[in-house]
């Protein structure tokens, strides 16, 4: 497979399975920050569950519109893992 393939390949890869790391750390983030100032469980989980659904339409639209394939991943991961790491923060946190 040449050069642009993969990089094709990876894009895709990055838009869906980056996609969907960066939506559900946003959605478990989210929902718990909401959760913690004072909104009710309910619609936090909401609230941040149609968020993650933008979120994850905005980052297959990065992963294809960025200058390379290696910007792609990067758009997608710092904030995937900085999400992620929130809400593990979050959620060992006393309420």
């Amino acid at each position: 497979m040449g050069r642009y393939r993969w990089a094709v390949a990876s894009r895709a890869l990055a838009a869906t399975a980056g996609g969907y790391a960066l939506s559900s750390a946003t959605a478990a983030g989210l929902g718990l920050l909401l959760a913690r100032s004072g909104n009710s469980s309910v619609d936090a989980v909401l609230w941040a569950t149609m968020l993650a659904f933008v979120v994850h339409a905005v980052a297959a639209l990065w992963a294809f519109g960025c200058a390379s394939a290696l910007r792609a991943w990067l758009g997608i991961g710092i904030p995937a893992a900085l999400l992620g790491g929130a809400a593990l923060a979050l959620r060992g946190a006393p309420a």
